[in-house]
C-alpha cells in the first residue's frame, strides 16, 4: 500500500513567506562554503546538495533571517515550508524544519497533508526524523483523530512515510500510546530494512524511559519476531 501523496499541496499566497525566502536566499548562499558544501554530501550519501553551512552557523543566520518578522499562521508556515523543500540545497529544508517545530502548535490537522509532501521530498534521517517526533508528533497529539492517518502510514510502501508513523509518538512520554506502538513495531517487524529496523528499536527505546517494564516485556514476548539491532537498540539503556 502506498500513501497518495498530494499532488501539491498548493504553496498558499503569503506575504510573509515572500519575506523570509528573499532574506533566505540572500544571506544563507552568502555563507556557504563549497568544501564543507562536498563534505557534508558525501556524509549525507548524496541525498541533496549543501551549501556548506555549520548548524550552529545555520541557525545564528536563521536568527537573522527571522528578525522583526511577524508569528506565522497555517498558510505561512506551509508556504515557507513546501518553498523552502522546493530550492534543491539542504540547509532551506533545515530551515523549514527548524521554523514548524518552532509553530506546530499554531497549524490545524489540515496540516497533515504538509507534512507528508515534506516527509516525502527528498527523504531520509535528517529532516523525516525530526518531521515525525516534532511536527507530526505535535498534530496528532492536538487531535488524536489523526491517529488513523498513522494507521494508513505504517501500511506504507515508502519507508520514510512508515517510518514517521514509527516515531511520531517519540516526544509523548507518559501520554504514549503503547497498544497503538506496540502494533506497529509488530506490523514493520518483518521488515528487513535498516531504518525501519532501527526505527521500532528507537521508538521502544525512547518510551523504555517511562514504561522499561512494558517495554521488556514485549521485546521478550515478541524477540523472535523483531530483528536483533531492534532488539538491541529497545534495550539499550535497561
Amino acid at each position: 500500500m502506498t500513501t497518495a501523496v498530494p499532488a501539491g499541496p498548493a504553496v498558499p499566497d503569503s506575504a510573509l513567506a515572500d519575506r523570509v525566502l528573499a532574506r533566505l536566499t540572500e544571506v544563507y548562499p552568502a555563507a556557504g562554503d563549497p568544501f564543507r558544501a562536498q563534505e557534508m554530501v558525501a556524509y549525507m550519501k548524496g541525498v541533496a546538495p549543501f551549501l556548506g553551512i555549520r548548524t550552529p552557523e545555520r541557525r545564528t543566520l536563521s536568527r537573522t533571517v527571522l528578525d522583526g518578522t511577524p508569528r506565522p499562521d497555517e498558510a505561512d508556515c506551509a508556504a515557507v515550508a513546501l518553498r523552502c523543500f522546493a530550492l534543491p540545497e539542504r540547509e532551506y529544508h533545515y530551515f523549514a524544519v527548524d521554523y514548524l517545530r518552532r509553530h506546530v502548535k499554531r497549524c490545524s490537522s489540515g496540516f497533515l497533508p504538509v507534512t507528508l509532501r515534506l516527509v516525502s521530498t527528498d527523504s531520509w534521517w535528517d529532516t523525516v526524523d525530526l518531521l515525525a517526533a516534532h511536527v507530526v508528533g505535535g498534530l496528532v497529539a492536538a487531535d488524536p483523530a489523526l491517529a488513523a492517518r498513522m494507521d494508513e502510514w505504517i501500511e506504507d510502501d515508502d519507508l520514510w512515510v512508515a517510518r514517521t508513523a514509527l516515531l511520531h509518538q517519540l516526544t509523548y512520554k507518559g501520554a504514549t500510546d503503547t497498544e497503538r506502538l506496540f502494533a506497529y513495531c509488530l506490523r514493520r517487524a518483518g521488515d528487513t530494512d535498516f531504518f525501519l529496523r532501527k526505527a521500532i528499536g528507537w521508538s521502544l527505546r525512547e518510551y523504555a524511559k517511562t514504561g522499561p517494564d512494558e517495554v521488556r516485556a514485549f521485546v521478550e514476548e515478541n524477540r523472535a519476531r523483531l530483528a536483533p539491532l531492534s532488539v538491541r537498540e529497545a534495550l539499550k539503556h535497561l
